[in-house]
């Protein structure tokens, strides 16, 4: 019996061996998309390691049909940062296990839940404003890390305890090794590799873990406890490997990547003092508006993926073969001139009395699978640049715009969104 396959239509692209692409894509990861780009087009076909033969997309139309084709027709990457996170996280999951388990966990991060998050954030900024430096240059992302962890643990886990402290040391070192693991083509095999001192800490993290749903109060308000007393439709609970993925992905990715976009947001402002000017006397919608620009003009995630799971799918102009992963790279479309007139100019003008298209502007990745902590994330960023900027003075700067540098996952200021503050006189609680 003969097996009709549907003839595939793939942009073009680099023929060079899988290993040379892989090493370029490695060395020049943003400028090698621009560069591509402009050899090939807004899509071109690439091979490369961890997503194998992918088709790289940034044309509007086919970003939301994408975005918006059900898991039938593309879904989760066999390959994805469950290997990191563990088979149970969202990351991991895919069709009706991934449905299931978004429809659980959104409700604690959006609504009147969120609301009450915002105290905690304030209080862990004012808590790491204290130590700022006055008038002497010291770079702004480690301060941040430490508010946005400090924050997501109060989230998650309620009141402070030793587990707290442990988790404060542990998650540091492991999140930045997941990070570069989740990114490099590094066999778990053999004796002496990075995934043995991973899987180590990994433990430990279970363990404590472990201590804390002991503890978990039952009619608790933060996450562990919602979690706990969440059911699904057949009333069964979630289980004790569900919660510790869950948690997992919940501390990573509600962590670093908010943090990063932080000290980005610092590296903008101190380059655009007229805009610092505006937001001093701003009733909320510059500020807005220039979280959404900051996102645009420097996205911290540059990629975000689908596996295609029939073959034949039709996107836009391509046919494209079952098993080739569909990478949407989020700085090319974010970058398009005309999809954001004068893309190059950091302007959060172009934002005010304007919600972004969420096809066009997707620094949080899109459709079913878009991040689940988008509006904790939003938050939290409005919350500690509110505080930082009603407290502080950013010291304004002629040197030029620091360059992106690779953390694994994310892209970061390179010099860590260096700032030279001055204290208000005047200021809040700090």
């Amino acid at each position: 019996m003969t097996t009709m396959t549907t003839a595939a239509t793939l942009p073009p692209g680099p023929t060079a061996p899988r290993a040379v692409q892989g090493a370029y894509a490695l060395t020049f990861p943003l400028r090698g998309m621009r560069r591509l780009k402009e050899r090939y087009g807004d899509a071109f076909t690439v091979n490369v390691p961890i997503f194998g033969r992918a088709v790289v997309i940034s044309d509007p139309g086919e970003i939301k049909q994408l975005f918006t084709s059900g898991p039938d027709l593309v879904d989760n990457l066999e390959v994805n940062l469950g290997r990191v996170l563990g088979p149970h996280s969202m990351f991991a999951l895919s069709g009706d296990d991934h449905r299931r388990q978004r429809k659980l966990l959104v409700p604690p991060f959006h609504g009147r839940r969120l609301a009450a998050y915002e105290k905690i954030v304030e209080e862990e900024t004012v808590r790491e404003l204290v130590s700022w430096p006055d008038g002497r240059a010291f770079a702004t992302l480690p301060s941040m890390m430490r508010i946005t962890l400090n924050a997501i643990l109060r989230a998650v886990f309620g009141a402070e305890g030793a587990e707290f402290a442990e988790l404060r040391e542990l998650l540091p070192p492991f999140v930045t090794l997941g990070s570069r693991l989740a990114v490099a083509p590094i066999s778990k095999k053999g004796r002496f590799n990075p995934w043995r001192r991973f899987e180590k800490m990994r433990r430990r993290y279970d363990a404590i873990v472990d201590r804390l749903i002991a503890k978990a109060r039952p009619d608790g308000d933060d996450v562990l406890a919602m979690m706990l007393q969440t059911r699904y439709d057949d009333g069964s609970g979630l289980s004790r490997d569900e919660i510790s993925d869950q948690l997992l992905t919940l501390l990573t990715a509600g962590h670093e990547t908010t943090a990063t976009t932080l000290a980005w947001a610092v590296e903008r402002l101190r380059r655009h003092p007229a805009l610092l000017d505006e937001l001093a006397n701003d009733d909320g919608k510059l500020l807005d508006a220039t979280i959404l620009e900051v996102q645009r003009t420097r996205p911290v995630i540059d990629l975000t993926a689908r596996q295609v799971k029939q073959d034949g799918f039709r996107l836009g102009r391509w046919t494209l073969p079952k098993g080739y992963a569909v990478l949407v790279s989020i700085a090319l479309i974010h970058d398009d001139d005309a999809v954001f007139p004068h893309a190059a100019t950091f302007d959060p003008h172009r934002f005010e009395g304007a919600r972004p298209d969420l096809y066009q502007w997707i620094p949080f990745g899109g459709g079913t699978r878009r991040c689940l902590g988008a509006a904790f994330a939003t938050m939290e960023l409005t919350v500690v640049l509110r505080t930082l900027l009603r407290d502080f003075t950013l010291e304004p700067t002629t040197e030029a715009g620091e360059r992106r540098h690779s953390r694994g996952v994310a892209y970061a200021p390179a010099k860590g969104g260096r700032v030279i503050v001055r204290r208000r006189s005047t200021g809040g609680d700090s």
